[in-house]
């Protein structure tokens, strides 16, 4: 089961944990670009290539085994900051689309460049799969 940590007194996050306790498989992503599985970029914008890039990273997570309620971490590298922060609304809508009511651990960080050079952005992310068949799919706060 993964629990949400959220220390007395702290203002719940929007959108994302402060921190997940959880125990089962560990499923790893590298870092997921925002290409098709041809490697290409149909999309040059950021909400299209962040899309993409979450629906790669189902895709790969699918292979272990793992869905979207079982991430737990994610981290997400930007190559501008205000690229980011203008697709907000556009990336909120791809999020709920691709991953549903999923809130896990979240970093973004700007960078200066990507390896490939039309990515605008790169996911890594992090999925636990519980245990125990009872405890599937399941996120509580800590109280």
């Amino acid at each position: 089961m993964h629990q949400t940590l959220l220390p007395a007194g702290w203002p719940r996050p929007k959108g994302y944990a402060n921190g997940i306790a959880a125990e089962g498989r560990m499923v790893f992503t590298a870092g997921v670009v925002g290409w098709t599985s041809e490697e290409t970029f149909e999309r040059k914008d950021f909400p299209g290539q962040f899309r993409q890039a979450l629906e790669n990273t189902v895709a790969i997570l699918a292979e272990g085994g793992a869905a979207p309620a079982h991430i737990v971490r994610m981290t997400c590298y930007v190559t501008s900051k205000r690229r980011y922060l203008d697709s907000l609304a556009d990336i909120g809508e791809a999020w709920r689309e691709t991953l549903g009511k999923v809130f896990p651990c979240m970093a973004v960080v700007e960078v200066s460049a990507l390896v490939e050079d039309h990515a605008l952005l790169e996911i890594e992310t992090t999925a636990v799969i519980p245990s125990s068949a009872s405890s599937h799919d399941k996120q509580e706060p800590r109280s």
